[in-house]
């Protein structure tokens, strides 16, 4: 992943309580931030990162998502004083997605995905315990005329809660039947074949080691960040070993 500087605060995007935003960055780029200093806090951009990149892995179109240094002194310049603390509380690495001008949000009533995509978009989002992708919030863009993944910040739920990680990486995910590409995911026995192929153990490792420490924040059941990442490369590795179980829960839900 690269890593950029925001250079300057474009405009908020004022959706659910985490408030992104658009900056543009040192490389000329636009992009969509997602604040560490939000009130929910850095496992957002942990899930972010883990389930987008696992997701383009697996070969489904995700913006490219890089790491964005943020200077606390941009504050300086928002006359908005919520924007001006949310920037101060995120002062240094953050993460963000290449932002797409003049994409629409996908609408299910007047798009339809083929088969093949959407099977592995819905086994991809029962694998990461995705519980944000339904017809009132989709987080699927229509851009150039092909679909792409954003915000997986709701992913990985597990991880709120370190407790009991090793019993859930059997959670059937009975949240998939909300998913909004679930009525079009008729080939699912396909999609887990595929789907099984393009993620293993070493894909998952390396994607987990690219989390920041400092994103790992403190946590009684860990006593450094390497036990951390070592938890997570744990519960993702286990939960497809049970692929099965979610991939009948889907099919369950379909029928």
């Amino acid at each position: 992943m690269r890593t950029v500087s925001a250079t300057r605060y474009v405009a908020p995007l004022r959706e659910g309580g985490s408030l992104p935003a658009i900056v543009e960055a040192d490389d000329a780029g636009m992009y969509v931030l997602k604040f560490r200093g939000a009130g929910q806090g850095p496992k957002v951009l942990v899930a972010e990162l883990i389930a987008g990149e696992l997701a383009r892995s697996a070969g489904l179109p995700v913006p490219e998502i890089v790491f964005i240094d943020l200077d606390a002194d941009l504050a300086r310049t928002e006359p908005d004083p919520e924007i001006q603390d949310l920037i101060k509380a995120s002062d240094g690495l953050n993460i963000g997605l290449d932002y797409l001008p003049g994409a629409v949000m996908f609408d299910p009533i007047a798009e339809k995905v083929e088969a093949a995509l959407a099977s592995r978009i819905v086994w991809f989002d029962a694998y990461v315990t995705n519980i944000d992708r339904t017809v009132r919030n989709t987080n699927l863009l229509v851009w150039h005329r092909k679909l792409h993944l954003i915000d997986h910040g709701a992913a990985l739920y597990f991880h709120h809660d370190w407790g009991d990680y090793c019993q859930r990486v059997c959670d059937p995910f009975r949240a998939i039947k909300d998913h909004v590409l679930l009525p079009f995911a008729s080939e699912l026995e396909a999609a887990h074949a595929c789907m099984k192929q393009r993620i293993d153990a070493e894909t998952i490792e390396r994607i987990v080691s690219l989390v920041p420490d400092s994103w790992l924040t403190a946590d009684p059941h860990f006593s450094s960040a390497e036990q951390y990442r070592d938890a997570y490369v744990e519960y993702l590795t286990q939960r497809l070993e049970h692929s099965r179980v979610f991939v009948e829960e889907a099919v369950r839900a379909r029928s």
